[in-house]
């Protein structure tokens, strides 16, 4: 604590607080009030004690106190408003000497949004009030939390533009219930009254927030004087800033007639022909401007039109075909939809005359079976027929069945074989890389010794002894070779010329099948076409199918998923599996290949 003489009273509340436990020191410092609001203190005595009661810490515990939660302080509300007043008494006059910035910059910023937060509590429990006593109470502590503020931005002129900024304000300030918006109101004309160009100051945003909201309270609510405020609030606007004038007249174009068709007659007629006047001041000083602005937009919409329409004269031929084109289709759509129509009429109406046609040969059989068989045997065909009936219905029930079983587990065993595909393929990796391991390293043989090379040369003598090695001349040598080079040379002129036949046979076979395929697939003579006619005539259109079919088969080879290419992991890539073609192709045999 500081050692320079001090305000006994001070003094010894701060050691009373610093003494007490946390839930005692809120009642604790109600007392300032009391030293505060001392009839013998002058301004200097005044200033001399918030001086202390700053340097002793009690300032900060005032907010400090504000900051808890204030239904659990003793007295609740009425304790948090009243601290709220002491704490913004205690800031006002108050001239800090060290550590200015923080006092200025982080304190008192903090102070504000503490009482706004308060406040906008406050507020919350009176709307929420149900007894009329209740709500007398929270009105007035909230009275007192808004007059501590505009108290304390009083004093300190550079917290008006925080205030402003702070989304706490704007909360109190946007609520539709009357009593509180007219005392937020009061305070925006406080802050506005003390610092005229606060509304500059602040960002763009924040400005047409609050205007915004003024001007909607005027255009959505019928009370006198929530309007009277805001109009009020609007005229101070536009006396104090010039500026913002000229954006009434362009954010708010209906400002005008709000003001003269639903205000005029409510008891506050001479702030709103006042603020009237205004908007029509600025209006008509800015007619000029607006004239000219109004030719070159004419004359920049005239070029525009103009050049517009030369483009839409160029275009119009195109257009005019695709007119044309549109009402075709549609009409050929039409059409079909037409002949579509009356073919499903007249499938329906052969199918309603195949049933009845069914229902009386059914009826007829039915009729001659009971002449021929003879009345014993009734019982026995009846039986008879209604199990071959019942094993009818019954293989088809279990034909759906299994169709719609198949159907659900068609997913689970694609799974299953996507999963066998996956193991064979990390099979056979597996049983690579098994194979690819290195071969354990090369062991010398031991050695041999004198007596077992002795034994093993013995051997090898014997063995030339009894296969003594036949020796062949030079001249036999030489004819050999020859004999052997003819040899060879026929029987790759006979491998040559018997791959030459096999492959002819190969195309003619391929080349008959390409014919009779062609033959069974032809049309009759009378429905026959010039069309049908040159596959006959010209072996290039079946060519050309089987080299389109190729290609497409290659494609659909390309565009399988990787867990179908999983077993040709170890392929080139260009080649293609014989299989895929020949299940694509099936049985067309087109240019000497299957």
């Amino acid at each position: 604590f500081p050692m320079a003489a001090t305000d006994p009273q001070v003094l010894a509340l701060a050691a009373q607080i610093t003494e007490s436990r946390e839930q005692d020191i809120p009642l604790l410092l109600l007392k300032l009030k009391g030293i505060l609001s001392s009839p013998s203190l002058g301004c200097e005595e005044s200033n001399k004690i918030k001086q202390d009661i700053y340097d002793y810490g009690l300032t900060q515990y005032c907010l400090l106190v504000l900051k808890r939660d204030h239904s659990q302080l003793h007295g609740a509300w009425a304790t948090a408003a009243q601290l709220a007043e002491i704490l913004s008494h205690c800031c006002v006059g108050l001239e800090v000497k060290e550590d200015r910035e923080e006092f200025y910059k982080k304190f008192l910023p903090s102070a504000i949004d503490s009482l706004l937060v308060l406040g906008k509590r406050l507020q919350a429990r009176f709307i929420r009030a149900i007894k009329d006593k209740e709500k007398q109470d929270f009105l007035h502590w909230f009275q007192i939390v808004t007059d501590a503020i505009c108290w304390l931005f009083g004093g300190h002129i550079q917290l008006t533009a925080c205030v402003l900024q702070n989304d706490h304000f704007l909360q109190l300030l946007i609520t539709d219930d009357v009593e509180t918006a007219i005392i937020m109101m009061s305070v925006l004309h406080n802050i506005l009254r003390i610092n005229s160009s606060v509304l500059l100051e602040v960002e763009e945003e924040t400005r047409h927030s609050v205007l915004d909201e003024l001007v909607y309270k005027l255009s959505s609510t019928t009370n006198p004087a929530v309007g009277s405020a805001a109009t009020k609030l609007l005229l101070l606007v536009a006396r104090l800033c010039k500026q913002l004038v000229q954006l009434f007249t362009a954010r708010y174009k209906g400002l005008k007639g709000l003001l003269s068709k639903q205000w005029t007659g409510k008891g506050f007629d001479r702030e709103i022909n006042q603020l009237l006047d205004l908007l029509y001041l600025e209006q008509s000083s800015g007619k000029g401007e607006m004239q000219k602005q109004h030719h070159a937009a004419c004359i920049i919409q005239a070029a525009w039109r103009g050049f517009q329409t030369r483009k839409r004269l160029k275009k119009l031929p195109q257009a005019v075909i695709t007119l044309q084109r549109s009402f075709r289709a549609k009409r050929e759509q039409e059409l079909q939809h037409l002949t579509k129509q009356k073919e499903d009429e007249a499938l329906k109406l052969q199918m309603q005359l195949q049933r009845q046609r069914a229902m009386r040969l059914f009826h007829e059989r039915q009729l001659a079976l009971l002449e021929v068989v003879h009345p014993s045997q009734m019982n026995k065909y009846m039986q008879e027929m209604e199990e071959k009936s019942a094993l009818t219905i019954q293989r088809f029930w279990r034909g759906y069945r299994a169709r719609r079983i198949f159907h659900q587990q068609k997913q689970s065993l694609k799974e299953y074989k996507a999963a066998i595909i996956i193991q064979r393929a990390a099979c056979k990796f597996l049983e690579k890389r098994r194979r690819r391991r290195l071969l354990s390293p090369w062991k010398e043989p031991k050695g041999l010794t004198d007596e077992q090379r002795l034994a093993l040369q013995q051997k090898v003598d014997d063995y030339i002894k009894l296969h003594p090695a036949s020796q062949m001349s030079e001249e036999a040598s030489k004819e050999l070779h020859v004999q052997a080079q003819a040899k060879l040379a026929q029987f790759l002129l006979r491998s040559r010329l018997d791959q030459r036949a096999a492959q002819r046979r190969e195309a003619l076979l391929a080349q008959v099948n390409t014919d009779v395929e062609l033959l069974m697939n032809a049309p009759g003579l009378a429905e026959a076409t010039e069309k049908d006619l040159g596959a006959f005539m010209s072996r290039s259109i079946p060519v050309a199918t089987k080299a389109r079919q190729t290609h497409n088969t290659m494609l659909k080879y390309t565009r399988w998923p990787w867990w179908k290419k999983l077993g040709d992991e170890f392929m080139e890539d260009d080649v293609i599996p014989d299989d895929a073609i020949n299940t694509e192709l099936e049985t067309l045999f087109i240019g000497g290949r299957k």
